[in-house]
């Protein structure tokens, strides 16, 4: 009997303290976010760093308390589905989309892991999630949707460009945003009496095939519209637009350092920045579904001078008054 005893509480002990050291394994283990992005580094680094730093700002530190898994598609759209699971083995806690590629490929992947939008254009549209105010899913995070900035980007263009009557503009028909861009800048081209004219961009190949178009229609300037693809390959875009001396407004401010004219928009890093406190809740034990979407609430201008200067083109003072910043 004592024999049966004392077995019984060396049993008790040692299942005592493998629970122990369990539970000690499970409190030491750190957090594991998956960071998905059609992009390359270079072309992501603004936002990458903005997410960087509110992950900071809430005392994450990544490789101490906090592994972040990053993954680009380099501008190959299609290796996003591949990445996406890639991520899925190792575990992930939570997984950031960096647009509606990303976040489709993610969603595709998993239905169970929470996935945080840095930005998209039309989250509802896209069939994300089933509202802003109660995604209803494992999806949420954080929308730019304001079809309204593309009919005010063309009165922009307007004001720099008076005599314009004709605006060609680049964009992908695909995206569930770009319909409403379309109707709003239809709208506001009847305002301003100008004729627009729609160049489909799907991939890299299409950008000189759509400047050569916009050269032989005579445009007096370029609307770019949101797009991964485009923005992976602002480069090009903005030296196409330099040397036809075309006034040109984007969609992203990265276009605008990089050498381009002009941004007006919401502003995408101050959504990354954000997009970490939707990953801060989520590790906390808040559930997707039950997150409210945000929506934009800070918008800026960004015009560059030294590209006016290139392309012979006078910024009116009271667009410059309006500023947020301006590049010289």
């Amino acid at each position: 009997m004592a024999r049966n005893i004392i077995t019984v509480v060396w049993l008790f002990g040692f299942a005592l303290a493998m629970f122990r050291v369990a539970e000690a394994q499970q409190a030491a283990r750190i957090p594991r976010i998956a960071y998905l992005s059609g992009t390359s580094p270079s072309a992501n680094s603004a936002r990458v760093e903005a997410f960087r730093h509110g992950l900071h700002e809430l005392g994450y530190v990544e490789g101490k308390n906090i592994v972040i898994e990053w993954r680009y598609a380099e501008g190959k759209l299609d290796r996003l589905s591949e990445l996406a699971e890639e991520q899925l083995h190792l575990k992930v806690d939570v997984i950031v989309s960096t647009g509606p590629g990303p976040t489709r490929s993610a969603k595709r992947a998993t239905v169970t892991i929470p996935i945080v939008m840095a930005f998209d254009d039309d989250p509802v549209g896209s069939g994300f999630v089933a509202n802003l105010a109660r995604p209803g899913g494992n999806v949420t995070g954080l929308s730019n949707l304001a079809p309204e900035i593309s009919g005010k980007r063309l009165e922009l263009l307007k004001e720099i460009a008076p005599r314009l009557t004709r605006v060609a503009f680049l964009g992908d028909v695909t995206r569930p945003a770009t319909a409403q861009s379309l109707t709003e800048m239809n709208l506001a081209a009847n305002a301003v009496r100008a004729q627009l004219q729609y160049h489909e961009v799907r991939g890299p190949k299409d950008i000189e095939i759509a400047f050569r178009a916009t050269n032989k229609d005579r445009a007096d300037a370029l609307l770019v519209l949101p797009s991964g693809m485009l923005l992976s390959q602002r480069r090009q875009i903005i030296n196409l637009a330099i040397k036809d001396r075309l006034p040109t407004i984007y969609p992203q401010s990265e276009f605008v350092e990089d050498g381009g004219l002009m941004f007006y928009g919401a502003s995408v890093t101050d959504s990354f920045r954000r997009a970490a406190t939707y990953v801060d809740k989520i590790l906390k034990g808040a559930k997707p579904a039950d997150l409210p979407v945000e929506q934009p609430t800070k918008f800026e201008l960004v015009i560059n001078l030294k590209t006016a200067k290139q392309i012979g083109l006078t910024i009116p003072p009271n667009v410059l008054a309006r500023a947020d910043r301006v590049i010289k």
